[in-house]
């Protein structure tokens, strides 16, 4: 792995930058300070601007509507978009099912899917979670039993995100429930418009709707959406998280967060303007900003490794835990910083920094547990990384 960016790598960060200068509004902060109706029209609106310069599936290759760039040139537009905190992207559509699709979809799923992700035309969502299967993902009770040409689902997701927005649902369901956990999984493409399918909000701490739970009764759907071969669905699903796993969002959040951090404090019109000479401060920021850089680059080992041609596995889980680890820690201690004032929604007439550091702080509470909880992850890590043992359950003792 190299420590330094090309000279084309460093112009195509500038473009990204240039762009953002001009589009995003003024003390821009993020879409999540904004009602769910507003942020939904200008994520869209972002997502044409970013179809426009080919960079919302620029990874991809050309013949699906990409730019056949390298990894190294998506990550650092991915890092970047997400350091000025950007709307437009459907990660779901791009990173996780995209690439997926290009590995075990045939031709017609290809065609048909491939082309509307890259035109910015569909919103996916990820229906693994359910209400009695999370971190034991291979739990998962939402049946799809065979009949003539359809699967017919029943069941139920929760925690969908973008449920509520969504066309398009790629799911884990059980197809053989007499197969050993893992075996009698399969992946199926899911209209969301598909009679039989509810949709219910879960509207976060936060008081933002993103999540959803979503119940399925009896719903059809077409053998031809299954994704790969049938009862295999847990390699398929796992190469998704996979790529869920190694995003570098969670490096560049917390990247922004203590910059914002130091320029708030280093303000000497600011109400804790004091803390900028206090060495406790000092140290406590030097030590955060150290793990920040750690997180983001161990982001791009995992990028490097894709552009190797390697499948990477514990490095993304890795890249995962010190990500979202790190995020959380750089908005607890800008919330300790503030003080009371931290405790201050947006809108209030005493708030700082536009109560952006609490909400964040309540919205990042989720990252710990999606894509895998960070406790699975370490098992991950300790596993395939370290070559310990897997754990066995204690048998139960009368």
């Amino acid at each position: 792995m190299r420590f330094e960016f090309t000279a084309e790598e460093t112009d195509f960060r500038n473009q990204i930058s240039a762009f953002l200068d001009d589009v995003l509004p003024d003390n821009w902060g993020g879409s999540s300070g904004l009602s769910d109706d507003d942020a939904w029209p200008m994520d869209q609106k972002f997502r044409k601007e970013l179809v426009k310069r080919n960079w919302l599936v620029m990874s991809w290759p050309k013949e699906y509507g990409g730019a056949d760039s390298s990894p190294m040139m998506n990550t650092i537009f991915a890092d970047e978009m997400a350091y000025r905190r950007a709307p437009g992207l459907d990660g779901f559509g791009t990173r996780m099912l995209g690439p997926t699709l290009m590995a075990f979809g045939n031709d017609e799923q290809q065609t048909q899917h491939l082309g509307a992700i890259a035109r910015g035309e569909v919103q996916w969502c990820q229906g693994y979670s359910e209400p009695n299967s999370g971190s034991d993902l291979a739990s998962i009770q939402t049946r799809a039993t065979l009949d003539g040409d359809e699967f017919v689902v029943n069941g139920a997701k929760i925690w969908t995100s973008m449920g509520h927005r969504a066309d398009m649902m790629f799911m884990l369901v059980r197809t053989n429930p007499d197969e050993p956990l893992h075996a009698g999984i399969s992946l199926l493409l899911v209209d969301m418009k598909t009679p039989g399918i509810e949709v219910n909000p879960i509207v976060n701490m936060a008081d933002v709707h993103h999540f959803n739970q979503v119940i399925f009764d009896n719903v059809r759907v077409p053998k031809e959406n299954l994704v790969g071969d049938l009862n295999d669905g847990w390699r398929v699903g796992m190469t998704i998280l996979n790529h869920e796993r190694s995003g570098i969002e969670f490096a560049a959040g917390a990247r922004a967060a203590i910059e914002e951090l130091v320029a708030y404090i280093s303000d000497d019109d600011s109400p804790v303007s004091q803390a900028k000479s206090d060495p406790n401060v000092r140290i406590k920021l030097a030590e955060l900003s150290t793990e920040v850089e750690a997180a983001r680059l161990l982001c791009y080992d995992v990028t490097w490794r894709h552009s190797q041609g390697l499948e990477p596995s514990f490095e993304a889980s890795m890249s995962k835990v010190a990500g979202t680890e790190i995020y959380q820690n750089v908005l607890d201690y800008g919330l300790e910083i503030l003080g009371m004032y931290g405790g201050l929604i947006a809108g209030s007439p005493q708030a700082e920094l536009q109560g952006r550091f609490l909400k964040l702080r309540m919205l990042s509470t989720a990252t710990t547990i999606f894509s895998g909880t960070n406790e699975i992850q370490k098992n991950i890590i300790a596993q395939r990384g370290l070559g310990l043992p897997r754990l066995r359950r204690a048998k139960a003792t009368s």
